[in-house]
């Protein structure tokens, strides 16, 4: 019997790489067919007033905020469960590695998943962008920047015995059930977001929309993959609950700074057999292919390269910044920002605050190399 409930676990953590691959690759095809970017979003409004893009990131984390306490009431997932939520706010290391993540996109022409995005189409470019920032990522999450980070930035921090969601401080306060309180704090801010997005006439276009609620339910699914399709209430071997094939042994949605490294780290040691395939690194390679597909369906596939030495300096120190920033701050854009949001996370709120302070920086440098030449 063992050996069928071990055989029965290994199809089930291989069914999990599948679907968290079809996540990823349905993340990297609508990002390439609707141009979502959170740092064309902040550099639409700093430099245009114009705030289509940002309607469409808010409408994405609307859907993912309700989706997630969704499925929490229905009892599908423990929204416990995730390194957002946990009861310790590491908010410097949040505030610090959220600005130098921002500033980085901006010197890098965007964040990790649109870097891996215009990898798949054609951008060499973003190719040494991610090579760079998985390196960077990986050095400080064990190597040398790590013992730096984990001796200065994340000792500053509050503990809390709630836990850093916000419903479960309304839950607490009101004497409410969690996970109603959950639904029904993400149904009143998602729903403003979602409703703040869509009251604005040019942001009603398909392709806005399908960025928006698509992404949104991106988000939402890779949830239900981990928490739900790859929770094992009990492992054969250890008798104990796991979350299969994620890298920090709880529920995981997208995110791409640690898995980007972790990518490089199972791409170079491929024969160490202790070097497993994770939900973070098939959803990597998915993202690159879905791009690729778009890419190729839209006839927008084009090689690029650096343009001058001043672009090549920028983007790598860009893609040092977001590789040392996003794993200080425990996610990127897409980690903190939609999956970190849709948890309510107090951190997240904290992180995504430093991305946009670092971003307007990073513009702000922008023009004055401009200016100087």
């Amino acid at each position: 019997m063992a050996a069928m409930d071990i055989a029965a676990l290994q199809q089930q953590h291989a069914l999990v790489l599948w679907a968290a691959f079809a996540v990823g690759t349905a993340f990297g095809f609508i990002a390439q067919r609707t141009h979502f970017c959170t740092m064309g979003a902040i550099s639409d409004i700093v430099n245009m007033g114009a705030w289509t893009r940002m309607r469409m990131w808010a409408m994405a984390v609307g859907v993912a905020m309700i989706g997630f306490h969704a499925m929490g009431w229905l009892g599908w997932i423990d929204t416990t469960q995730t390194i957002y939520t946990s009861g310790r706010i590491v908010w410097l290391s949040a505030l610090v590695g959220g600005a130098l993540f921002g500033l980085g996109m901006v010197l890098a022409s965007g964040c990790g998943s649109k870097t891996l995005v215009r990898i798949g189409a054609g951008s060499l470019k973003s190719l040494v962008v991610f090579f760079v920032m998985g390196f960077a990522a990986f050095a400080t999450l064990r190597g040398v920047v790590a013992v730096l980070r984990v001796n200065t930035l994340d000792t500053v921090a509050f503990d809390l015995s709630l836990g850093s969601a916000l419903p479960v401080w309304v839950s607490s306060a009101l004497g409410w059930n969690p996970a109603l309180t959950g639904l029904l704090v993400a149904l009143f801010v998602g729903g403003a977001l979602m409703a703040w997005a869509f009251m604005d006439a040019d942001f009603r276009t398909g392709n806005n929309l399908l960025g928006g609620l698509g992404l949104g339910l991106v988000i939402t699914s890779m949830w239900w993959v981990s928490g739900h399709l790859g929770f094992v209430p009990e492992h054969p071997e250890t008798l104990e609950a796991v979350y299969l094939a994620t890298n920090t042994g709880r529920m995981e949605s997208l995110t791409f700074t640690a898995p980007m490294a972790y990518t490089l780290d199972w791409v170079i040691f491929f024969s160490d057999t202790s070097k497993v395939l994770t939900t973070g690194v098939v959803t990597v390679l998915g993202v690159v292919a879905g791009s690729f597909v778009q890419a190729m369906v839209g006839k927008s596939f084009r090689w690029e390269g650096f343009r001058s030495t001043q672009d090549t300096a920028l983007h790598l120190g860009g893609a040092v910044l977001m590789g040392v920033g996003g794993v200080i701050a425990l996610g990127c854009t897409v980690g903190q920002g939609l999956s970190g949001l849709s948890t309510l996370s107090l951190t997240s709120m904290i992180a995504v605050t430093g991305i946009v302070l670092g971003a307007i920086g990073g513009f702000r440098f922008q023009i004055w190399l401009l200016e100087r030449e």
